[in-house]
């Protein structure tokens, strides 16, 4: 893969999102490996940010180390396990475009469940219920291994419990390092990876890094109400980026 300025460029922006995403804004990161396949293949793409990925993932987790909800996480990395393995042998079976669509139009509808939910300030957050969140763990594994887009399902279930925004951070950050973590294996298996795309990988990681700490800034800065509107709004675009490249590849 020659990697020209423009590549670069658009590779590092990419990056920048994924930091950001990393460090508790979630739902933007989701738009890196989509801005990136507009240079490259979705695999290359996929590839490259997977070990970037690993290495935001680790430095949010050790930004908010302090501040992680131990109980969503028992519920939702047993399933995501679940939902990566699933993956991994339908992974031939399971059109990527199909999740994507489903996946947007999932996104949006949750943004518009949790606006009229909300729509007076004094509604109650939800608890961390075990059956609901063994279902969106295993979605968010599955569709985090088919299109790195675990983020959706992860906020359809956690959002609503309305968490501290250092609290949410760091629950996230953990929950993606070990959801990344596990998919390693499978991609290797699958042979994704490629030297050119790790040398690609490797000129990020400072992006990358730095990124990921502007990010933990913005966090733990913003106020909680501003923190969930600028997640929400993240989610829309994000859920909108899914529907248009779905409906493009399957009927343009």
């Amino acid at each position: 893969m020659e990697i020209t300025f423009g590549v670069f460029a658009v590779a590092s922006l990419a990056v920048i999102l994924l930091g950001l995403g990393k460090s508790g804004l979630s739902g933007v990161g989701a738009l890196a490996v989509p801005l990136m396949a507009s240079v490259m293949s979705p695999l290359q793409a996929a590839a490259i940010t997977l070990p970037i990925l690993v290495v935001q993932d680790w430095v949010g987790v050790y930004a908010f180390r302090h501040e992680i909800n131990r109980r969503i996480l028992a519920i939702l990395l047993p399933a995501a396990l679940g939902g990566i393995v699933a993956a991994y042998f339908l992974a031939a079976r399971v059109s990527e475009d199909v999740v994507r669509l489903a996946l947007g139009f999932v996104s949006i509808g949750f943004v518009g469940v949790t606006l009229w939910r909300n729509r007076k300030d004094d509604a109650p957050p939800t608890r961390a219920d075990v059956a609901p969140g063994l279902f969106w763990g295993a979605v968010s594994g599955f569709v985090s291994f088919v299109s790195h887009s675990g983020g959706p399902p992860f906020l359809i279930y956690v959002l609503p419990q309305r968490l501290p925004p250092a609290s949410f951070a760091g629950t996230s950050a953990l929950f993606f390092a070990l959801v990344n973590l596990m998919k390693v294996p499978p991609y290797l298996w699958l042979g994704q990876f490629t030297r050119a795309g790790f040398r690609v990988s490797l000129m990020l990681l400072p992006v990358a890094v730095v990124a990921t700490l502007a990010g933990v800034w913005i966090v733990r800065r913003v106020p909680q109400d501003k923190f969930y509107a600028i997640v929400l709004v993240a989610t829309t675009g994000l859920g909108g980026k899914l529907i248009f490249d779905a409906v493009r590849a399957l009927w343009g």
